[in-house]
């Protein structure tokens, strides 16, 4: 199928899963994971409607769009794991941070947003399986409140919500509880009304599970190899 195909029929499938539960389809952002995809396709999922896409390295991303003007009309969210060395790089080049894991990494970009008077929109990462391969807070860590504490004073970033990435496994339904300890996490910090934080974003659901995500409350989901289809093995 092509781009466009596979686009109008992930969309179908989020309507439908959120009309499941009662939920409107509208409520469910669709970003398309764009890693390792080249910009001819990228155009061709534009052309198909989406507007917001995630890419996981910064490196790659400036190299496959060098020119600040090969990339408007299109929001672009960095969601994979941001080294603190490459934070005034990303924060010139991306519109959001879906992958702030530490308080450290939070103040060199709000140190680096506050020199170009800029207010960045930011997600913090959750490990919510606790896999030591992957990045991302833990549930319940001292980290975790450290974070929340210490990000309420940092003036130039926005805290709009929870990403996670959970441990895959080829039932779309193992997943479930995983997107349900995310939600109720996102729904105690809502719930303590911290300064500086607004939790109006569930980032969670990808490919081969993102019905079940939006099932449980997931405001926007990262598609990749439904639109784009299987990337070629490194």
């Amino acid at each position: 199928m092509s781009i466009d195909e596979n686009v109008a029929r992930v969309r179908e499938r989020i309507a439908t899963a959120a009309r499941r539960v009662g939920r409107d389809p509208g409520s469910v952002t669709l970003m398309a994971v764009s890693k390792t995809v080249n910009r001819e396709r990228i155009r061709q999922a534009s052309a198909a409607g989406i507007r917001i896409f995630g890419e996981n390295r910064v490196q790659e991303f400036e190299q496959k769009f060098p020119d600040p003007d090969s990339r408007r009309d299109t929001e672009w969210h960095l969601i994979g794991h941001l080294q603190t060395n490459k934070a005034r790089k990303a924060l010139e080049i991306f519109d959001a941070v879906d992958s702030v894991d530490s308080l450290r990494l939070a103040e060199k970009l709000d140190h680096a947003a506050a020199s170009c008077a800029k207010k960045l929109p930011v997600l913090i990462e959750i490990n919510v399986g606790g896999e030591e391969s992957k990045s991302g807070v833990p549930l319940d860590s001292p980290q975790l409140e450290d974070l929340l504490r210490g990000v309420g004073r940092l003036k130039h970033l926005q805290v709009r919500g929870l990403m996670a990435v959970p441990p895959f496994a080829e039932n779309p339904e193992a997943t479930r509880l995983y997107f349900r300890l995310l939600r109720d996490l996102r729904d105690s910090i809502a719930q303590r009304k911290l300064p500086g934080i607004q939790m109006d974003v569930l980032s969670i659901g990808m490919s081969h599970d993102f019905e079940v995500a939006i099932e449980e409350g997931s405001t926007c989901v990262r598609v990749g190899t439904a639109i784009f289809g299987e990337r070629p093995k490194p």
